[in-house]
């Protein structure tokens, strides 16, 4: 199991673009997809694989304390980027960095929670057992 984070505001993958009859990736996906890929410091790894991600948000500055101690006792940030987008790009950036291919992804488990202390993407990944 291999396991970092990856600093910063938690970033979903972007529509695809067109223009002149191209298709291309935004210029800040494939900053992020490069970020996490630079964070991951493990092995290729072979057969059957699960990740697990956690999104975490900041608290906004604009929250009262009632809305604060809400946080504390269990609210999720309900906000974008959605987490099927938060995967995909997770999913992405490590394609061919951590594994040959994302096919190989059997079992993805992401979670959104607002964190005091920081910002960013905790990412375990591992091979099924």
């Amino acid at each position: 199991m291999f396991s970092f984070f990856v600093e910063g505001k938690p970033q979903g993958k972007a529509r695809p673009r067109f223009s002149r009859g191209h298709t291309y990736t935004p210029k800040t996906t494939v900053e992020y997809e490069k970020k996490i890929a630079s964070a991951y410091n493990g092995d290729m790894l072979c057969g059957a694989l699960w990740l697990d991600i956690t999104a975490f948000f900041g608290v906004p500055k604009s929250y009262t304390k009632k809305q604060r101690e809400a946080i504390k006792s269990g609210e999720y940030p309900q906000k974008k980027p959605d987490a099927d987008n938060i995967a995909k790009v997770v999913l992405d950036a490590l394609n061919g960095v951590a594994y040959e291919d994302d096919k190989q992804v059997v079992r993805v488990t992401i979670s959104k929670v607002y964190s005091f202390e920081k910002e960013g993407l905790e990412i375990e990944i591992g091979v099924v057992e």
